[in-house]
């Protein structure tokens, strides 16, 4: 399941708190403040404002070292105009380390320079040999070949920075600069000549939406801008990981995948960035991306993963159809030899809109889905039923999704397969009882952006399981967010393992007939615009 570490009630007029309702941890924005007036500056303020900056700027430098940038004060142009924030870290001096600690969601620190592993002692070290600017007396002289220590930084590499108690499981990696008689340290076992990137792959990893969200679209964050000429290094390897998403991997990185812990070779890289970083649920925000690259062009890359392997299951289909229909003409001579023909697979044969149900077993079940199925036919669909396990292979689910044409699923971690559907696709997302804010953030609002027509569909009291066991009258019923504002333990035992669905399929019908209605007159403005 998701675990939900947003406070998501209406923002009070002087500040607003956003709640971890897993963590318990509270973060104070006031920034949404109604009461905060801006005053104007008086001259004398501002002049003193002007001359401090100016200050800033040029003495900065001097006190900060070469590794200090102003990127975070500048955004620049792209040749569509549009403006595009400057990451910090995004320029670092040979032989330095910069970590960017200013987001909620996670640590980055990037290393340029003579880079080498030490997997043992859970290190990434980066030498200079370079002398000291620094003037010092005889008695301050170090011996000829002793170690300096420039730089000493600690980070767990997980986007899950804000919940302590998962952050507590993560490996620690120690990044070290340090001065040195280069022909005293250990050399290279293996030398490369492209940067690295290094991240967790603990935490969450299990469940699909943070595999998306807190690992692959960051991991895609992070390193598309090096066009696969990148290695990545794991901590907490796992090799079902690698299996599952070892199609999307190869379209980030030409290389093979690192275990950091297992591998103790003494690994060299010219860069290295340590830690993920993240924009939002299941999101690629254009403006923090150099290329203006989004969410769409992720799905690209998923395209192009998992085609290959649809192709393969097609023909692997299309084999077995021809190898049927010959044993049925040995056994049946009798048969016209017009039907001695080559079988092709079709994706959608039928030109009726294409519905696929994302069915769930145990909690969040739609309990009437046969009869929902039966409803979605007669309106006009194709239906399908999908019912994908932790082990099912991604590309046969990619492949069922990319060729529908509306998804209907309950509120869960399985919604995250919504990025499989083609934008401009349906999906119908159903909302139980004290789920509204999350199925809105971490799916409704996610799955605008990819270009998809979302459709929430909140339950009633008395389409949920929660009906008939609760008083009518109790607030589990009547008003759900004030029972998730007592915190997750709350809102996990109640309404996410302890309701199923039933739907009202009269007022559920309208929704689909909705969602039909909108498929069939975009079939058919596309048909009128198809070149003759």
């Amino acid at each position: 399941m998701v675990h939900y570490h947003r406070y998501h009630q209406p923002r009070k007029a002087f500040e607003s708190i956003n709640k971890d309702e897993e963590s318990q941890n509270l973060v104070m924005d006031c920034s949404s403040s109604v009461f905060c007036k801006r005053t104007r500056p008086k001259l004398i303020t501002f002049l003193f404002l002007i001359t401090f900056l100016s200050c800033y700027y040029v003495l900065a430098p001097i006190f900060f070292g070469p590794s200090f940038n102003l990127s975070l004060l500048y955004s620049y142009g792209t040749e569509d105009g549009a403006n595009v924030t400057i990451p910090m870290c995004s320029s670092v001096s040979s032989g330095t380390i910069c970590c960017d600690r200013s987001g909620y969601r996670s640590d980055v620190c990037v290393m340029k320079g003579d880079i080498r592993t030490n997997s043992s002692s859970s290190s990434i070290l980066v030498y200079n040999s370079r002398s000291t600017n620094t003037v010092s007396s005889p008695k301050q002289g170090r011996k000829v070949g002793e170690v300096q220590l420039l730089q000493h930084e600690k980070i767990r590499p997980y986007t899950r920075k804000w919940e302590t108690s998962v952050m507590d499981t993560i490996d620690e990696l120690n990044l070290i600069s340090k001065r040195v008689n280069l022909d005293r340290v250990h050399g290279c076992d293996v030398q490369h000549d492209v940067p690295a990137v290094f991240f967790s792959n603990g935490g969450y990893t299990g469940n699909v939406y943070h595999e998306f969200n807190d690992g692959i679209i960051p991991l895609y964050i992070t390193s598309q801008h090096f066009n696969k000429k990148v290695v990545f290094v794991i901590l907490q390897y796992h090799n079902w990981w690698i299996t599952k998403y070892g199609n999307v991997l190869s379209h980030l990185s030409d290389f093979p995948v690192i275990d950091f812990s297992r591998d103790n070779r003494t690994h060299c890289f010219p860069e290295a960035i340590v830690g993920l970083r993240i924009h939002n649920e299941l999101a690629v925000d254009p403006a923090l991306m150099k290329d203006n690259k989004s969410i769409v062009d992720f799905r690209n890359i998923l395209d192009k993963a998992y085609w290959p392997r649809i192709h393969g299951l097609i023909e692997d289909e299309e084999r077995e159809a021809q190898e049927k229909l010959r044993e049925q003409i040995a056994s049946t001579p009798s048969l016209q030899a017009s039907q001695q023909q080559y079988i092709k697979v079709q994706e959608n044969p039928s030109k009726k809109p294409k519905l696929v149900i994302l069915s769930r077993s145990g909690s969040r079940a739609i309990t009437n889905e046969n009869s929902l199925v039966k409803m979605a036919e007669e309106l006009g669909f194709q239906v399908e039923v999908l019912s994908p396990g932790r082990t099912t292979e991604l590309a046969k689910i990619y492949r069922v999704l990319n060729a529908s044409d509306v998804m209907i699923g309950v509120h869960g971690a399985a919604m995250t397969h919504f990025l499989f559907l083609k934008p401009g696709s349906v999906f119908i997302q159903v909302v139980p009882l004290g789920t509204t804010w999350a199925a809105e953030t971490y799916y409704g609002e996610p799955a605008r952006k990819l270009g998809l027509k979302y459709i929430g569909y909140e339950i009633q009291p008395r389409e949920s399981s929660l009906y008939e066991v609760y008083d009518k009258n109790d607030p589990i019923l009547t008003d759900p967010a004030s029972i998730t504002m007592k915190g997750w333990e709350y809102t996990k035992k109640i309404y996410l393992d302890g309701q199923n669905v039933n739907l009202n399929l009269r007022r559920f019908r309208k929704r689909l007939r909705r969602a039909y209605e909108y498929k069939v007159s975009k079939s058919n403005l596309n048909l009128q615009h198809k070149p003759q």
